[in-house]
């Protein structure tokens, strides 16, 4: 879990389908010592795990990715440099207890990860 440690949720509004909320990134969080020393990188699958964490909180449960249909990594985050990001997400539940989502990650008109893809609780 990477909510509380890698980054912490500063504020959050929640609609019918939607979400949306301003994160604060930890930039000596120990995972930067090796990704990278000189020039942090935030991790595209720690991106990925912002999101997933955020959208259970939202929903109350856990969820599994079954497919991860569109990803893109568009702009490093530095977290010494880009301190904060916003989350975008909207999402749709079906009957099948799955999950159609479609998110990003961005600050200040910079996208940083788009992200459409298929969950299940």
């Amino acid at each position: 879990m990477l909510q509380g440690n890698f980054f912490t949720i500063t504020s959050i509004h929640q609609e019918e389908s939607s979400v949306k909320a301003s994160l604060e990134l930890n930039h000596e969080h120990k995972i930067f010592e090796g990704h990278f020393p000189q020039t942090p990188v935030v991790p595209g699958v720690c991106m990925m795990q912002m999101v997933k964490e955020i959208f259970e909180d939202v929903i109350g449960k856990e969820t599994k990715i079954i497919n991860a249909g569109h990803i893109k990594f568009l702009t490093i985050i530095n977290p010494q440099i880009t301190k904060t990001v916003q989350l975008d997400l909207k999402y749709v539940i079906e009957e099948n207890k799955k999950i159609n989502i479609v998110a990003s990650l961005f600050n200040e008109g910079v996208v940083y990860f788009k992200f459409k893809g298929l969950l299940k609780w």
